[in-house]
């Protein structure tokens, strides 16, 4: 029988990814008990206290084994972390952090869902790999740890044994995979339609709500961001911005990469996007409507862009999210 270890940090974490992760590969258990008359898994709580608050007392989770008395396991999954100083929250759970370690080195595979990628890149195992982690999080992950390529598009990483996923509750997609992968198939499909989620979704793009870095205190670049946020329906070069801010251009390129994470051309998409998003949500405006709006002439163009962005189309993107969405071209 395999070992998985269920991880409860300490501080804050988000119980709804221990519990859920726990029942649903129990229920995986049960059902290969069916069939196989044995349990594939062995599922144990672990962590470094004998008991674990939330929400200031309201809930409390008691580990099943200290990790120090754990010296072997074959799958750790960490859980999302609920607060957004992770300086702290890896501060506290060091122990944890080396203890994944080891077990990675010792042949375990390592899991994290959502904001647990930012304690399993504290143990170094993701540099130079892919991860993805909460969209909302995405500016704070790169500048704590720019040695990983971080892919916020992607709803599931797997890279040499070390799975990753999205945010909020698209770690329940990412125990379906990993319930694939340790059960099989019809297992995995049995644990999706008991808790009826949906499988094999590949990207959390369309749930991403962009707003930009702008705590980075460059001044220069904070004008031309809201220059660009205010004037959707221009287009706007790099030369028109470092011209208008007095910086050259290479400089302006660079400074603007720094501090915000994407091109000027980059952010000035993501931008028009988010607003275009916006009114297919709220409004009955058909897509050439919006699309001259956020200063697109090019339905071509402004379709790739928005696939790009979204993952989806921006008609696809209207009808699921406007209830009184009209299809126009």
């Amino acid at each position: 029988m395999k070992h998985l270890s269920i991880l409860v940090p300490v501080g804050h974490s988000k119980i709804s990814s221990i519990v859920c992760t726990y029942k649903i590969f129990t229920y995986a258990n049960l059902y290969w008990k069916k069939s196989h008359r044995e349990d594939l898994l062995k599922i144990q709580l672990v962590g470094i206290t004998d008991a674990v608050e939330f929400y200031d007392g309201i809930f409390t989770v008691k580990p099943h084994v200290n990790i120090k008395d754990l010296n072997e396991t074959d799958l750790v999954i960490i859980g999302a972390l609920d607060n957004s100083d992770y300086h702290f929250s890896i501060q506290q759970n060091k122990q944890i952090i080396d203890w994944i370690f080891k077990q990675y080195k010792n042949g375990a595979e390592v899991a994290s869902m959502c904001t647990g990628a930012f304690l399993l890149a504290a143990t170094g195992l993701l540099d130079g790999k892919n991860c993805s982690t909460h969209w909302a999080a995405d500016s704070t992950f790169k500048g704590m740890f720019p040695k990983v390529n971080l892919q916020t598009d992607k709803l599931i990483t797997d890279e040499n044994g070390i799975y990753t996923n999205g945010g909020a509750f698209s770690f329940l997609n990412l125990i379906v995979y990993l319930v694939e992968k340790y059960y099989d198939r019809e297992t995995a499909i049995y644990c999706a339609k008991l808790c009826q989620i949906e499988m094999d979704r590949n990207s959390q793009s369309p749930f991403a709500i962009f707003t930009g870095q702008k705590s980075h205190g460059d001044e220069v670049v904070q004008q031309a961001q809201a220059y660009i946020e205010n004037n959707l329906q221009d287009k706007i070069s790099i030369e028109f911005l470092a011209e208008k801010f007095s910086v050259g251009r290479r400089s302006f390129d660079r400074r603007f990469i720094k501090a915000t994470g994407n091109t000027p051309l980059e952010y000035s998409q993501r931008v028009k996007i988010e607003s275009a998003k916006k009114a297919f949500e709220s409004s009955r405006k058909t897509i050439n409507e919006v699309m001259y709006e956020v200063g697109y002439s090019d339905l071509k163009a402004f379709r790739e862009v928005f696939r790009k962005i979204t993952g989806m189309s921006p008609i696809e993107y209207k009808n699921r999210y406007n209830k009184e969405s009209f299809s126009f071209n």
